[in-house]
């Protein structure tokens, strides 16, 4: 990890070598694996891609390796991003953009992108229905929106905030998304794809 110790002294280092642990589990992401997630909607070389709280790259990475457009790797903290552009250096992937920014005012133009992913992350955000429509505006007509997201139980303390599918389906559809595919891969996950 190629990140300057000066700049976060080492109590903030650990901390940061947790998040990364954290975000790179694959138990976090209920087992499925990025590609395989990015296969379930039709990718063309060409498309440009944004990856939503895009975190260590774990699906940034594989998928610039899939395409050859841009893809874009969104976080609110400087630090992952970095973590990022260390990684895509690393193994020479030259097609990904980071960009720091909320999900709720995504620093792009609108119809920037071909598909926008947003994994384990909008159950974080304030205004579900004001992040959705930012997602909305920065998809190109026809484009697609893959929503993954743990299923929120009976009985859930309130320290993990979850988002149900049916209510998560609900906000996409009322955002002018057709749902055009669910699955539940686990009891505990659940995927949503759309197309705008």
């Amino acid at each position: 990890m190629d990140v300057n110790k000066k700049e976060y002294g080492s109590e903030g280092m650990a901390h940061f070598a947790k998040k990364v642990e954290f975000l790179d589990n694959p138990e976090k992401r209920g087992d499925i694996p990025p590609e395989q997630l990015l296969r379930m909607v039709p990718v063309d070389t060409k498309d440009t891609i944004l990856d939503l709280g895009a975190g260590t790259g774990y699906i940034t990475i594989p998928a610039a390796r899939m395409v050859e457009g841009l893809v874009y790797a969104l976080d609110i903290d400087a630090k992952m991003l970095d973590f990022v552009n260390t990684k895509a250096k690393k193994e020479n992937i030259t097609n990904i953009k980071t960009v720091k920014g909320s999900i709720n005012n995504i620093p792009l133009l609108t119809y920037a992108v071909d598909i926008a992913l947003a994994s384990i992350v909008l159950h974080e955000v304030q205004d579900l229905s004001a992040s959705l429509n930012e997602i909305k505006r920065v998809l190109k007509p026809g484009g697609y929106f893959v929503c993954v997201e743990f299923e929120k139980k009976e009985k859930e303390s309130d320290k993990h905030p979850r988002i149900s599918s049916s209510l998560m389906e609900q906000e996409i559809r009322n955002t002018g998304f057709e749902v055009i595919q669910k699955m539940k891969p686990t009891d505990d996950l659940y995927i949503i794809i759309a197309k705008k």
